[in-house]
């Protein structure tokens, strides 16, 4: 009966003193540890999730390129895109302190003081054309690309080099003598100038 049993099926092992034969188990000998069931699926389960993971991995950092390339492109497409136009002088704030910080002739003072200038603006992806346009013909234009170093000329025609950036949607450029910014806002053009801690604005409303 016992060896009928035990080829035909053997019982599970016994944590007691007796073997699976009801014979008494000499003594420092253990049990043996059960073996393993058939068709497990434990290794399927790790090999899966090792799969899953590495694949979780790769997706994540797609991702992150992904969007470290979209940051990178965005304020330069959307700074470039919103400034192309035309726009004429509205309206500016501390002009005289301004000026007098800066040092600029008495003439060249009485000639901007609430001059009708017209700001053209043309761009060819980060290649700007930036003219302006006064009264009586005179005109002044500085040719850039941003983040790249350029000459350029200040409002008192003083020549210089400088790099054009392009922040948050502003141009920035740091002139001889003071920081200039440039940016659209409720379709206006609104410049700041900073000079010895006296801020110019100007503001030019679109007529094309």
């Amino acid at each position: 009966m016992a060896a009928i049993f035990s080829a035909a099926s053997p019982p599970p092992p016994s944590s007691s003193g007796i073997d699976n034969h009801g014979l008494p188990r000499p003594p420092g000998r253990e049990s043996p540890p059960p073996r393993p069931v058939a068709g497990s699926l434990l290794p399927c389960f790790s090999f899966v999730s090792l799969y899953h993971s590495r694949w979780i991995q790769r997706m994540i950092c797609g991702l992150k390129e992904t969007f470290a390339a979209i940051l990178l492109y965005q304020p330069h497409h959307q700074g470039n895109m919103a400034f192309a136009g035309k726009y004429e002088f509205e309206g500016d704030e501390n002009y005289d302190e301004f000026v007098k910080k800066i040092g600029l002739s008495s003439d060249k003072v009485e000639m901007g003081r609430n001059c009708k200038i017209v700001t053209e603006v043309v761009q060819n992806g980060n290649d700007f054309t930036w003219t302006q346009h006064f009264p009586g013909g005179r005109t002044t234009t500085n040719t850039f690309t941003i983040g790249k170093e350029a000459d350029m000329e200040t409002m008192g025609g003083k020549k210089f080099k400088a790099t054009v950036k392009m922040e948050d949607g502003k141009i920035v450029a740091d002139f001889p003598n003071y920081h200039h910014t440039a940016e659209i806002c409720g379709g206006k053009l609104v410049e700041i100038s900073i000079c010895a801690g006296t801020v110019y604005k100007r503001t030019s409303k679109r007529i094309a």
